[in-house]
């Protein structure tokens, strides 16, 4: 029972009740313990195989669930001469339980022996950053949060330091305050591998004198010994593939040429003029801005208000150009680069060596509307970055789907952040077991008899329909305080469910509110036709219903629709940050048709 506080003088009552089982959970209970009480292994196993889709789930699976099941219920094993059975409320207790019956495979089970370029791979921007991009601090934190999530590519900006004998990492001509160089590399060693054996790619932007340059060579080689990988000659006609590199660090930048002196007028190079820090994201993340509105946008954008990265500034008029050390151009394995004169001769495909290209959002934007085809056959050899518009100082993030519709394999984010944007990041790895590399789609990877690529823009057919059923929620009596969503009654709360993908597949829904109760059942079901399963992502959200003040955020999730398990799924939800709640999670229903 829960009580709370209305108009001083009176407590209402209200009763705190039991998740019980759906009506659909009742009923397969029922069909496969065959009108018993209790479900035997065998029952339990053609369940796991008919409903559940898993084929090639055997007796000792349906044991493994028994026990299992026992220990977390009754705080006791079967033991040996024990016969299994699950009644009911055991069976709803395995269905719900995000361990036992998550809606994703854990492990790796895509091939890992293609070249690098066809994977997505998790890429962060600015890795060192604790917070905006203008005046926040500097850290290795960030970059071991970042390894500790998967993330397989970290950036760093490297500087001289005010006495211009070691080198620093910041974000350059802004107020945020250096970290060590050495302090990141030492970081990056102790976490690369700790959530996934695949490479961790740093991507440097290199400031540095050549003496300065050398240092690094030295710091880089001594750090990480025998993991660091590089080519035996300065150029290579196909990247080796992420199976060949586990357990290996490589390093991605341009082949230096010049040093550039930081400027000390910090408003020529990046600071808004009025020295704050805009906040467009609301209390749950500003809304995923609309695919066809990004590629669009552009178009009006008026060139000289935007910003970009370090990378950006080549017109710098204290430039000296000077040679590099061959000790650190040799350490290179990624040559990377801007796009020189036309952007068609920068697209162009050299069939004897590969390469990365950076392109901003925005560049991204207006390349898609008149070289789509282009960019997609650049990166079925070679690599291409996308990196945040230099105006979102405040480390918010873009729309990841323009890039990976393209098959740009580095869309690079401000993981420090949150906001919907990230979690759509955050959901895009969760597939291939969170390993960090995604492969991605033959359509993406082929080209046509008349060298033709995929076209998101085509009259593309429904390919596959995901229908999604919203039993019901519970956990957020153990994870919140009873005031949290309301000081006068328990929460009203309603889902979001929806599809984030190529625009015509993108659509929100939502459940009605059930009111002032803790464990929601909806029992609602929404039909998703999809025209492009692979690159789709199942976006749900949970908020709390408020008349009188903006929703309250409940969780949230992203999955890859093209990893989901059908059937009957626990599925955890996760804070603004993209961290897993200890308790909240939904029960929901996959099927494909």
């Amino acid at each position: 029972m829960g009580s709370y506080k209305y108009c001083l003088c009176f407590t209402r009552k209200f009763r705190w009740v039991e998740a019980q089982p759906p009506a659909d959970v009742k009923e397969a209970f029922a069909a496969y313990a065959e009108g018993g009480s209790h479900m035997n292994a065998e029952q339990l196993r053609r369940f796991l195989a008919d409903v559940q889709g898993d084929a090639g789930a055997t007796a000792a699976d349906a044991d493994r669930v028994m026990e299992q099941v026992h220990q977390l219920r009754h705080r006791q094993s079967l033991g040996k001469l024990s016969k299994p059975l699950l009644a009911l409320e055991d069976f709803h207790h395995f269905l719900f339980s995000g361990d036992l019956n998550p809606p994703l495979r854990s492990q790796v089970h895509q091939d890992m022996t293609s070249p690098l370029s066809h994977y997505s791979i998790y890429t962060g921007h600015n890795s060192y950053l604790t917070g905006n991009q203008l005046s926040s601090d500097c850290s290795d934190v960030p970059i071991i949060k970042a390894l500790e999530r998967g993330v397989r590519v970290i950036e760093l900006d490297i500087w001289p330091n005010s006495t211009k004998d070691d080198v620093n990492v910041l974000h350059g001509r802004t107020l945020t305050t250096p970290v060590e160089l050495i302090k990141c590399l030492r970081s990056i060693k102790e976490y690369a591998f700790v959530a996934s054996p695949y490479p961790v790619i740093i991507t440097l932007e290199d400031h540095l004198s050549p003496d300065l340059q050398a240092k690094v060579a030295e710091m880089v080689t001594q750090t990480f010994g025998d993991l660091l990988y590089y080519p035996d000659k300065d150029s290579i006609e196909e990247f080796p593939s992420p199976e060949s590199l586990k357990r290996r660090i490589i390093l991605s930048t341009k082949p230096p040429k010049e040093y550039l002196e930081a400027k000390d007028d910090k408003d020529k190079d990046g600071m808004p003029k009025n020295g704050k820090v805009s906040n467009e994201e609301e209390a749950w993340g500003k809304e995923v801005p609309d695919l066809q509105d990004e590629l669009e946008s552009d178009d009006n954008q008026n060139e000289n208000d935007q910003t970009e990265d370090e990378e950006e500034n080549d017109d710098d008029d204290r430039k000296v150009h000077q040679n590099s050390p061959p000790e650190y151009k040799h350490l290179i394995t990624i040559r990377a680069g801007k796009p020189k004169g036309h952007l068609s001769d920068s697209l162009k495909v050299d069939p004897d060596i590969v390469r990365r290209l950076s392109l901003s959002e925005q560049e991204l934007a207006k390349a898609a509307i008149s070289h789509g085809a282009d960019i997609v056959r650049f990166t079925q050899k070679n690599l291409l970055r996308i990196y945040p518009k230099g105006t979102r100082f405040n480390s918010s993030n873009y729309n990841p789907f323009v890039g990976w519709m393209h098959g740009a394999q580095m869309v690079a984010f401000n993981m420090q952040g949150n906001g919907r944007s990230l979690w759509l990041m955050h959901g895009f790895y969760k597939a291939n077991g969170g390993c960090g590399y995604v492969k991605k789609p033959d359509f993406l990877l082929k080209t046509g008899p008349k060298n033709e690529v995929f076209d998101h823009k085509a009259n593309l057919r429904v390919k596959r329909t995901l229908k999604v059923k919203v039993y019901m929620g519970d956990g957020w009596r153990m994870d919140f305080s009873q005031t949290h969503f309301d000081t006068y009654s328990p929460p009203d709360f309603y889902t979001r469910v929806g599809i984030a993908g190529v625009p015509r597949d993108s659509v929100m829904k939502k459940t009605r509110a059930i009111e002032d109760d803790w464990t929601p059942v909806w029992n609602e079901e929404f039909t998703f036709p999809l025209t492009v399963p692979e690159l789709a992502l199942l976006r749900i959200e949970v908020h709390e219903y408020d008349m009188s003040e903006k929703d309250d955020f409940g969780g949230q999730t992203c999955l890859p629709v093209s990893e989901l398990r059908p059937g009957i799924r626990a599925v955890p939800l996760f804070d603004r940050k993209g961290m897993k709640f200890k308790s909240v999670k939904l029960l929901m229903r996959f099927e494909f048709v």
